[in-house]
């Protein structure tokens, strides 16, 4: 078993910043500098990949070295790794520290539910499992980031991590986005993933946790499915043709669905939470009242429209998926009281 307080402590991150990197790189060490700091790690820069026994991040990608995270400031045409992030321009190395020193601390078994690259979840099982209840509820996190590619499920590791020391098991789910795959292997990805999920942990109250474009996904997939135990939207995108009409996401309602409403009605309709009225399933929306406003808009006319509670809370988009933010600890407290009913 790992230990993962000695895998905590005094713990440094190599950064191996590339010859052929086109970017400042004192910005980018600042940058490190600010979110190792943030993270409680230290920090090291090399301009060439070296043995260390700690989390790596190496920019821009090399598919000759393992066992590091691999990072892209631009976009890639196809992961070269398990660990390969991309497209993301500088903010994204803060991500890219974020998901090595998560990965380390609290490794994660990778399970497929699929032969696509992008079809796997990384499972955590309890920290404490004597402390675990008999059959410990699962937690499938549905990552957002506007359903592009270039956003994946390192977005919600610090919720995983979190989960499993609640005594959950976590699921992290990555998919197929539609960008790249088209609308059909989306939705059809977010079904496989949890039905794999059920499949490993038969009895276990399945719980959705959807962040921004994928609380839309958890919602869509709670009108279909009456088993879920809970579908939580964080800060989700639950009006797809109003949102369609605000050019949100500059277009990426669009883009994602393959089309306006007019265009294709049909997939509009099954997709839509707002035109699925009533789930088949129970559902929570999270919403910081710090996040955009059409965010806010579109969370409290889902709300009123279709009798879910509403948590607004002060936070932004990020807050909902921070494990230390208030509303997170809002957030848990009503999920453990729904699902306690149920």
């Amino acid at each position: 078993m790992i230990n993962r307080a000695l895998r905590s402590a005094s713990m440094d991150v190599l950064l191996v910043l590339g010859p052929d990197l086109n970017a400042d790189r004192d910005l980018l060490i600042s940058l490190a500098e600010s979110t190792a700091d943030e993270l409680g790690v230290g920090l090291r820069v090399a301009g060439q990949h070296e043995a260390h026994d700690g989390p790596i991040v190496v920019v821009p990608a090399d598919s000759s070295v393992t066992g590091a995270v691999l990072y892209d400031l631009t976009v890639a045409a196809e992961p070269i790794g398990p660990h390969h992030l991309h497209g993301r321009g500088v903010w994204g190395l803060a991500w890219a520290i974020r998901h090595a020193v998560h990965s380390f601390r609290a490794p994660a078994e990778r399970v497929s539910y699929g032969a696509h690259p992008e079809q796997w979840a990384d499972e955590r099982t309890p920290t404490d499992a004597a402390a675990a209840p008999a059959v410990a509820p699962v937690g499938v996190l549905i990552h957002g980031g506007f359903w592009r590619s270039i956003w994946a499920a390192d977005l919600m590791d610090a919720l995983a991590i979190d989960l499993a020391g609640r005594g959950w098991v976590s699921w992290n789910l990555e998919y197929r986005r539609p960008d790249r795959n088209g609308w059909d292997a989306t939705t059809a990805d977010i079904a496989a993933g949890v039905a794999k999920a059920r499949e490993r942990h038969p009895g276990a109250p399945i719980v959705l946790f959807g962040h921004s474009a994928g609380g839309q996904l958890a919602l869509r997939l709670a009108a279909d499915d009456p088993d879920l135990a809970l579908a939580v939207s964080l800060a989700g995108v639950l009006d797809l043709h109003e949102g369609q009409r605000r050019f949100l996401g500059e277009g990426a309602i669009t883009t994602a669905l393959g089309g306006t409403p007019d265009e294709r009605p049909e997939v509009y309709a099954a997709s839509d939470p707002m035109a699925r009225l009533p789930l088949a399933s129970e559902a929570l929306l999270v919403q910081g009242s710090g996040d955009g406003l059409d965010l806010v808009d579109i969370n409290r006319r889902f709300a009123k429209a279709s009798n879910i509670t509403l948590l607004e809370l002060p936070g932004d988009h990020f807050d909902v998926i921070a494990p230390a933010s208030p509303i997170w600890a809002a957030t848990m407290a009503e999920v453990e009281r729904q699902i306690s009913r149920s």
